[in-house]
């Protein structure tokens, strides 16, 4: 799973990344490495968890729908 590009901007300050960091117990730097590359660690329990309470919206919103190709 991914967040939607309306998370990332809504996470991309430095008081969320901070609220992350202390979450996922990592850097910064890693932090703002996983909103450039959409890592599936912004995913984890933790972390949206403090999206959720960001943005107050739902995982539907707050997540994009991951497309299955089927052959």
């Amino acid at each position: 799973m991914k967040l939607s590009q309306k998370a990332l901007k809504a996470i991309n300050n430095p008081i969320t990344r901070r609220r992350l960091m202390d979450a996922l117990g990592c850097t910064e730097f890693t932090i703002a490495r996983y909103i450039q590359k959409n890592s599936d660690n912004l995913t984890k329990a933790a972390s949206m968890k403090i999206i959720r309470e960001v943005m107050g919206l739902s995982d539907n919103e707050i997540l994009e729908e991951s497309v299955t190709n089927t052959v």
